[in-house]
């Protein structure tokens, strides 16, 4: 990376307030002891008073710039001028800018991750910028069944909800272009601060939270499950200490990193790490597999009975709880992320424990 003149432009979120995720890569790359670059991150109008706050304080906080942009317009809406400032002096371009709503419809989808992922490559390519690091999701394996590898990417995948295809949509528009040298990084079900538990928005296992609360009044009983198969879960901080670690990395262009637990997790053992800590019932047992299989086939046919997925919505809706989540509460792939733990080799970074 050069210094003194060098940009470091980041991407961030298109809500009001800065995504969890892409705030804590910036403070990551402000706290960079050897850094001397500029870090530039692009932000609506109104929600620049709010960014400016949020940042104020960090450290090296001096070389954090504010631009004001927006995904949604051609080259994020930077004026001609900017654009003539920033040509060629553009080291990194982290895009971590996405809509991560599993109820969100297709056209919203569609707007913030496709199209909002083409302003962005448009933008690159017409500043010269020397490296793309984009945020993906294991959401592009979909209905997958068995090891997905951090070389696949279309392997006959069913997509499941519009977030499933348009994070696809917008890998691929990364991949097929020619423009900038790229690193894609797909993070599993990302939760809050492994120290702290902070998190930003209500999403994945946070929905459940509140029932857990309710079923913290329950008197103790015997609570026994199906084995409905495993799921992934990563904290924020290993996602962004993952991410930046790796930008700066010699000669891993043109590969993509999966930022996953190495060993999945059995939806049981996940229940029962949040249950503990709510004090809520926890899981004594699971059904074997073959014994569940049957269970969960029958589950599926209620969505062809008449009434009966209104039924289930309804339920649903009373608990918080929006139905496109149950459909991604595991996963039928394996993540390998062989190059991701060779390329963090050299570091302490690793996934902590649930437990913890």
């Amino acid at each position: 990376m050069s210094r003194g003149n060098s940009d470091e432009h980041v991407s961030g979120d298109r809500r009001d307030r800065a995504d969890r995720t892409a705030y804590r890569i910036v403070q990551l790359l402000a706290e960079r002891a050897d850094a001397d670059e500029i870090i530039l991150l692009v932000v609506r109008d109104r929600s620049r008073a709010r960014l400016a706050e949020q940042i104020r304080g960090l450290p090296g906080q001096d070389r954090i710039q504010l631009l004001v942009g927006d995904l949604g317009q051609d080259h994020l809406g930077l004026s001609t001028s900017a654009r003539d400032a920033l040509r060629g002096r553009v080291d990194h371009l982290i895009h971590a800018a996405a809509l991560y709503d599993l109820a969100a419809d297709n056209a919203t989808s569609v707007e913030a991750n496709v199209d909002g992922t083409q302003h962005m490559l448009d933008l690159a390519a017409d500043l010269h910028v020397r490296r793309l690091h984009h945020l993906s999701s294991v959401a592009v394996a979909g209905d997958y069944r068995g090891k997905f590898a951090e070389d696949m990417f279309d392997a006959g995948q069913r997509l499941v909800t519009p977030y499933h295809r348009t994070k696809f949509a917008s890998e691929e528009l990364v991949r097929e272009q020619h423009a900038v040298p790229w690193r894609i990084y797909r993070p599993a079900v990302v939760v809050g601060h492994s120290i702290t538990g902070e998190m930003d928005k209500i999403d994945g296992p946070y929905y459940f939270f509140p029932t857990l609360a309710r079923m913290a009044a329950l008197p103790w009983m015997p609570v026994l499950i199906p084995d409905i198969g495993a799921t992934n879960i990563v904290p924020v901080d290993y996602v962004a200490a993952a991410l930046v670690h790796i930008a700066h990395a010699d000669d891993l262009d043109g590969q993509v990193f999966q930022l996953v637990n190495p060993d999945p997790q059995p939806a049981a053992e996940v229940y029962n790490a949040f249950a503990k800590a709510a004090g809520a019932p926890q899981i004594t047992g699971a059904l074997p597999r073959q014994a569940s299989k049957p269970l969960l086939e029958l589950a599926k046919l209620t969505e062809y009975v008449p009434g009966a997925g209104l039924l289930r919505d309804g339920v649903l809706d009373w608990l918080g709880i929006p139905p496109a989540v149950l459909s991604v509460l595991t996963f039928p792939s394996v993540f390998d992320s062989s190059a991701t733990r060779r390329a963090l080799a050299d570091s302490d970074i690793h996934v902590p424990p649930l437990d913890d």
